[in-house]
């Protein structure tokens, strides 16, 4: 007689966007399956599901990482942060998300909220990084739309903006 495979549950508690949560989850999910189908953060995409293309980058206690290869579990007790923590009070967008639309750094979109999240955790560290640090720091994103230069534009610009510095000219 073949064994059948016995489902492992565990709850997970941790911060969502700065509000305690907490689920049980079976001990295979994904972070993105999590994060999307039990608390509805449709901005964490799924892309490939191997951790290459970026599209489901969140922040983990202010880490950039690829939700799904990091598996629901290990959220217990961390502050997680997605695209919809980054609206102010009033649904108004972050600096970050302002310079995506006014450098026309978007197209499709399916990128973005990974891009913007990489972006964050850049502009948080304070530092200021050169054009071929920034492009490291974002390579690990694709975008099949933009050619990339209005995105780099839109990080380079806000990070001047938040060092207030002039931004230099091209």
């Amino acid at each position: 007689m073949a064994e059948g495979h016995v489902m492992q549950y565990k709850t997970v508690r941790f911060y969502l966007n700065g509000r305690d949560v907490e689920k049980t989850v079976d001990v295979r999910a994904s972070l993105t399956d999590l994060l999307r189908d039990d608390f509805s953060q449709t901005s964490v995409k799924k892309g490939c599901e191997v951790g290459e293309c970026g599209a489901c980058n969140v922040l983990i206690d202010g880490e950039a990482f690829n939700s799904c290869i990091y598996l629901a579990i290990w959220a217990d007790g961390k502050h997680i942060r997605t695209l919809e923590g980054l609206l102010g009070p009033n649904g108004e967008l972050s600096d970050i998300q302002q310079a995506f639309v006014d450098e026309a750094a978007i197209q499709c979109g399916f990128c973005t909220p990974g891009f913007i999240l990489s972006a964050v955790e850049i502009l948080e560290s304070g530092k200021e990084y050169t054009d071929d640090e920034l492009r490291k720091l974002l390579s690990g994103h694709l975008c099949r739309c933009t050619g990339y230069e209005n995105i780099l534009r839109a990080v380079k610009k806000t990070m001047y903006r938040r060092l207030g510095k002039p931004m230099p000219a091209d």
